[in-house]
């Protein structure tokens, strides 16, 4: 290792797993890696290529079947590559850990976002049925999944900013992988304005989410419980248990994490949440939807019929 690279490099734990583990722990990182990638690129794909599906509500959750493969490609790659290195010999330089801590919360607050937008397409679907096409139209759909990513990347990139102009005294990140919080805690100067902006986004992002989440599905109960067509009732509630089973999982998921955060001593299982984090949401969602919506799920076999 040169000079150069040995001052701006750092020690990043990674997977911690016994020798004897490295093997079936890297076994199974790995399958459900490709997992993630066949699951939700085939989805994708699919969406893309059956005119019946292109619907505002499979059209938005592309978003997120993008946005799941981006975010493991950015984590997972790097954990398996460091399964079968000591972990004292680690490196990552600097840079590569400010990206990295970016692409985390960057996919985290896309997840977010594109839930948000899929509560209103079916909040608009289910309680202003008729007026459904008018409103969500090719502009409206592109205009909000535009959104689900330029709101997010502005807020995550000034939230890394302020962790990366911190001078360092430490050179070990002690988790799975870079994020914001091993970003500052790289430093020994003041980081009061990094809480204060941190916890800031997340109760805003989290306040935002519930609140339109809540507020769209609530409508929804009213409008359907004032309904006496059975038919509409139950397909309502198909896709709408979809949407949430997807935004429950992200919520804990995420929660989880944060909540670890504020016990130093219990930091051994917060770093299985962070991992956690970025397989079980990301393999779910593409299975709940491919499976869950009728749509999909008949699209999927006529395609394996044809194959066959």
């Amino acid at each position: 290792m040169s000079l150069q690279y040995a001052v701006a490099a750092m020690l990043v734990e990674g997977l911690k797993v016994s020798p004897e583990s490295s093997v079936p722990a890297f076994i199974l990182l790995l399958l459900i890696y490709v997992f993630i990638m066949v699951s939700n690129i085939g989805l994708v794909v699919l969406i893309c290529m059956e005119r019946s599906l292109h619907l505002p509500m499979y059209l938005l959750f592309c978003n997120m079947s993008i946005n799941d493969v981006f975010g493991a490609s950015t984590i997972i790659p790097r954990i398996l590559r460091d399964v079968f290195t000591p972990i004292p010999d680690r490196y990552i330089h600097y840079y590569e850990c400010v990206i990295q801590a970016f692409c985390g919360h960057f996919h985290g607050g896309i997840s977010h976002a594109v839930l948000i937008i899929m509560a209103f397409d079916r909040y608009v679907a289910i309680c202003n049925p008729l007026r459904y096409t008018t409103i969500m139209t090719n502009r409206v759909v592109v205009a909000l999944s535009v959104s689900a990513w330029a709101v997010p990347a502005v807020l995550v990139a000034v939230l890394i900013f302020l962790s990366a102009r911190l001078s360092r005294c430490r050179r070990s990140v002690a988790a799975p992988f870079c994020d914001n919080a091993s970003l500052f805690k790289l430093s020994c100067e003041n980081i009061l304005i990094n809480n204060v902006y941190g916890l800031g986004t997340a109760m805003f992002t989290m306040a935002c989410s519930l609140c339109s989440v809540a507020l769209t599905y609530l409508r929804i109960a009213m409008v359907c419980l004032s309904s006496k067509n059975r038919a509409v009732n139950s397909k309502a509630l198909q896709t709408c248990a979809t949407h949430l089973a997807v935004y429950i999982i992200l919520l804990v998921s995420g929660n989880v994490i944060i909540i670890l955060h504020r016990f130093p001593d219990l930091s051994d299982e917060r770093k299985i949440a962070s991992i956690l984090f970025v397989v079980i949401p990301p393999s779910l969602n593409a299975v709940i939807y491919g499976l869950q919506i009728k749509a999909v799920r008949e699209q999927i076999y006529i395609l394996f019929k044809r194959k066959k």
